[in-house]
């Protein structure tokens, strides 16, 4: 068998039920032992003695291993790829998806039972911008038999597993508002150790600096720029850094992500307007944003990529980011956590830390640190 060929092998997976009768409560067995030998006798014939437990189906699937080893974490469903087609998932929501195969014709699609079974994130076992492998039931629904391995994911906790909101992307653009809603560094912090923890690359868009002299948010742009991020001022009013936006997305794959209401969908809609997607005004007495975009969604670019707009997030719960690893995600702490006198130094109250002393003398921002502090804590 050559090198480079894929391995199978075989697992046992075990199905939910959808449907389940309620589990019998009673041990007969240990009642007709206690009970007289006339209550056997009357007792219907049909009538198990032993209690039976929650049903569980299993089913064996054929794997193939992506990298051609049996170690791999990507679980691949072999799939008889001869009555399918291949594409990427555009939008999805509960069991449903429209397909884009790769010859450019959409598709309605359910998942698979496997498919979801097997899911890493139980709650979208597919989400938008996933690789499919599905069978066209005709020229406009079919079904989807396999998701292929992620890269570049961005995700968030959510209710205690994970959500993952897009997957294959190149980069993500954190956006935020200047003001109204008011600028939210810390915000900004969590979307950027996410993007770090999926390995996607970072752009930072301030939206709505028509609202504010742009000397006030100078600081909070130079802190960012000095850490190496693309930091790009805009405003839909006056087209203020449209055109640089257009640049940074040419030809990439780029996720659009932010607090609600501050102006996503609007940026998109000024990048390139017959996507004509809706918008709505902040809420005068909350502040805060109304969702407009209900659901991930990719969205192609005429000079080239693909942008997937998201649901507005209010808060950004991480995902498997536990506190010891936060100061990996910050990355201006890593030339000062050598200078730390223990080992297993947390940066948060220990004398003699490294990190603190570069915070003290202005070599870290203090912004970032309390940022890093209330991820820690949180």
């Amino acid at each position: 068998m050559s090198g480079n060929r894929k391995k199978k092998r075989k697992i046992r997976v075990a199905l939910r039920k959808n449907r389940q009768n309620r589990t019998r409560q009673g041990d007969l067995t240990r009642q007709i032992m206690q009970e007289s030998e006339e209550f056997s006798e009357d007792l219907p014939i049909a009538e198990r003695i032993s209690g039976k437990g929650d049903l569980t189906r299993r089913r064996t699937v054929i794997s193939v291993d992506d990298d051609g080893t049996t170690g791999s974490s990507d679980l691949v469903i072999d799939v008889d790829e001869s009555n399918c087609l291949t594409g990427r998932v555009i939008s999805a929501i509960g069991l449903n998806a429209i397909v884009q195969s790769d010859d450019g014709r959409r598709f309605e699609c359910t998942i698979r039972r496997l498919v979801r079974t097997i899911a890493r994130d139980e709650r979208n076992a597919v989400v938008a911008g996933d690789r499919v492998v599905f069978q066209p039931l005709n020229d406009k629904q079919g079904v989807i038999e396999r998701v292929d391995p992620r890269r570049g994911t961005i995700s968030r906790g959510s209710q205690r597993r994970e959500h993952i909101i897009v997957a294959n992307v190149d980069q993500v653009m954190i956006v935020a508002s200047a003001d109204d809603p008011p600028l939210k560094p810390n915000l900004i912090d969590r979307f950027l150790v996410s993007a770090e923890k999926g390995e996607v690359g970072s752009i930072i868009c301030i939206n709505k600096v028509d609202l504010i002299d742009p000397v006030m948010i100078q600081p909070i742009v130079g802190v960012y720029a000095a850490l190496g991020y693309e930091v790009v001022l805009t405003s839909t009013t006056n087209n203020t850094g449209i055109e640089r936006l257009r640049s940074l997305l040419r030809d990439r794959e780029t996720v659009l992500t932010g607090q609600s209401g501050v102006g996503k969908s609007s940026l998109l809609n000024a990048i390139q307007p017959n996507f004509d997607l809706k918008t709505s005004e902040i809420s005068d007495w909350s502040h805060k944003g109304r969702h407009t975009t209900r659901r991930a969604a990719l969205l192609e670019l005429d000079f080239g990529g693909w942008v997937v707009d998201t649901p507005g997030l209010r808060q950004l719960e991480l995902w498997d980011v536990i506190p010891e690893e936060v100061e990996a995600y910050f990355i201006e702490f890593r030339s000062f956590v050598p200078f730390c006198k223990y080992p297993d130094c947390t940066h948060t109250h220990e004398d003699h830390c490294g990190v603190k002393q570069a915070v003290e003398r202005g070599q870290i921002a203090q912004m970032r640190y309390e940022s890093f502090l209330r991820i820690v804590e949180g």
